[in-house]
């Protein structure tokens, strides 16, 4: 509900002007109900909604860009403090705004929780404090009307839940939005993963970071979406074959957790989706400890992958690419989906100290395979990927995922699993490796301001880091050249140098991805930093 793109981030202006805007929402029926309110809204947004003041022209920090998540006089230096504040105290901020008030020269941080109730609650919430020499202090009752009524429908639906763990799932989030316990929203999404199968699927919450530019607070979104049982079937059976599958990938099974915990996988259609914008695939929760030791879900939003590549305009490519993307795209894509969810998402190991002291993995004895030293660095308890990745946690993740889809869309398993074989699957592979390169060179680069030097879409950034690496690669698996006759760009992908040129390439990046994610080290890659 706004005018920033949801893929993207970046303002649009309303094509009409202020005068016919203003006679549509002075004929709704929430003006007719409540005028007074709704001239007072309308006055306080109405300049803001037309405004391409250079800071306003699309989402990031407060000096560079728009975010509600941040009051707009915090700088660089308040948010380390406020994220070392956070590690210190084990705080995680998906359910949080963070606001800095100064009064009489005295700076204090505050971090809102969202919640129906106010006032404080010593089991939600820290006492105030002092950390490095700043002052420190919670508070609740952050979109309490508005999260008032989620309660009230969320208790609707307990009455017409399926079994206990719906029932659990649905108490426990009301509970969170109540109280601002994000323990609370774990809990439910404990019951959430328990509850195997149903035909009708949803989840709500705080939950993707993206938005945020600190890659730290969730965005809130909801989705009630109906099994497509033909398409999960598919999903399935790669479930069933995914510890195998794993093992495929390109890092030791040090980096791999002890155990698989074969999660839900799901191909749904979308009835609704409340929230910014709508993912073609999703892999959640976003909890650290509990997709790494409890599992996790994974679902393939079915009729979304459609109606995002319905009449593509494929430029920069041959005729004859076109032609196989308009074919294959979207098949090729669900593949791409299903390897980046289960497993691009669902593998690889944090290396963690545990609250005993204890590791959960052999320490002295896993070596780092990019330096042949011994580990030497892993998460203490109370950092997670999110904190420790801060703003760029998201397009590395994405990256990860992304390289993981292409490196086994390559396997021929794989690909009779989706009904592709023969000559059929070499066009997937080949279209799946073009589809995500193309993007990577023209579509991903709308998505970065020059201006401010910063990525405005994780998977962009995600797409164009992958498209420098097999540039990189050379040997003419990929090139990208200018065409004199009109001034454009044309793609060209040697189909027969992805198996050997490109797969080579992908290996060893996600040797680098997985081991820097794996020991905390935030290692940059073309452009993933905050300056490129």
């Amino acid at each position: 509900m706004g005018n920033y793109r949801s893929f993207g981030d970046s303002k649009f202006i309303p094509n009409l002007n202020e005068e016919k805007f203003q006679s549509i929402v002075f004929s709704s029926e929430a003006y007719r109900k409540d005028p007074r309110r709704m001239r007072w809204l309308w006055s306080r947004c109405k300049e803001k909604l037309y405004s391409i003041k250079p800071n306003e022209r699309a989402l990031g920090f407060p000096e560079k860009g728009v975010t509600t998540y941040l009051s707009t006089n915090i700088t660089q230096d308040d948010l380390d403090r406020v994220n070392d504040y956070y590690k210190d105290n084990r705080v995680e901020g998906y359910n949080s705004r963070t606001f800095k008030i100064i009064k009489n020269d005295k700076i204090t941080y505050v971090t809102r929780l969202a919640s129906v109730k106010y006032g404080f609650d010593g089991g939600v919430m820290l006492e105030p404090s002092v950390h490095n020499g700043r002052d420190f202090r919670m508070s609740r009752g952050d979109y309490s009307e508005l999260l008032e009524a989620v309660c009230h429908y969320l208790e609707k639906a307990m009455e017409h839940t399926e079994n206990a763990y719906e029932k659990l799932m649905l108490r426990k989030y009301i509970s969170s939005f109540t109280t601002g316990s994000l323990e609370d929203h774990k809990e439910g999404s404990r019951y959430w993963i328990k509850d195997k199968s149903p035909i009708v699927e949803t989840y709500i919450g705080f939950i993707e970071t993206y938005r945020d530019p600190c890659g730290i607070r969730g965005e809130f979104e909801g989705f009630v979406a109906v099994v497509n049982k033909n398409m999960s079937e598919k999903f399935t059976s790669l479930v069933s074959e995914a510890k195998h599958l794993i093992s495929k990938l390109p890092w030791g099974p040090e980096f791999e957790k002890d155990e698989f915990l074969e999660p839900d996988f799901t191909s749904l259609d979308v009835l609704t989706f409340a929230g910014s914008g709508i993912p073609a695939g999703i892999n959640i929760p976003n909890y650290d400890e509990i997709r790494q030791e409890e599992g996790f879900k994974n679902v393939s939003l079915g009729n979304v992958i459609p109606a995002a590549y319905k009449n593509n305009d494929f430029f920069f490519l041959s005729l004859l690419d076109q032609v196989l993307m308009t074919k294959y795209s979207i098949p090729a894509f669900e593949v791409q989906v299903g390897l980046h969810e289960l497993l691009g998402h669902g593998s690889g190991k944090l290396f963690r100290r545990l609250s005993d002291g204890t590791f959960n993995f052999k320490n002295g004895e896993v070596f780092d395979p990019l330096t042949n030293q011994l580990v030497n660095s892993w998460y203490e308890e109370g950092e997670t990927y999110d904190s420790s990745f801060t703003d760029i946690s998201s397009a590395y993740e994405e990256c990860r995922a992304e390289c993981v889809g292409l490196y086994l869309s390559l396997d021929p398993e794989i690909l009779r699993i989706f009904g592709h074989v023969e000559k059929q699957a070499e066009d997937i592979v080949y279209v799946n490796w073009l589809n995500l390169l193309w993007s990577g060179t023209g579509k991903a680069l709308e998505m970065y301001d020059p201006e401010t030097k910063t990525w405005l879409q994780a998977h962009s950034q995600a797409r164009f880091v992958i498209t420098q690496v097999i540039l990189e690669a050379g040997e003419g698996l990929f090139t990208v050249e200018e065409t004199t006759a009109d001034e454009d760009l044309l793609c060209k992908l040697d189909r027969s140098k992805i198996a050997t040129v490109g797969k080579a390439a992908i290996a060893q990046f996600l040797i680098k991805l997985q081991v820097s994610s794996s020991f905390n080290i935030k290692l940059l890659f073309y452009g993933l930093s905050r300056i490129h």
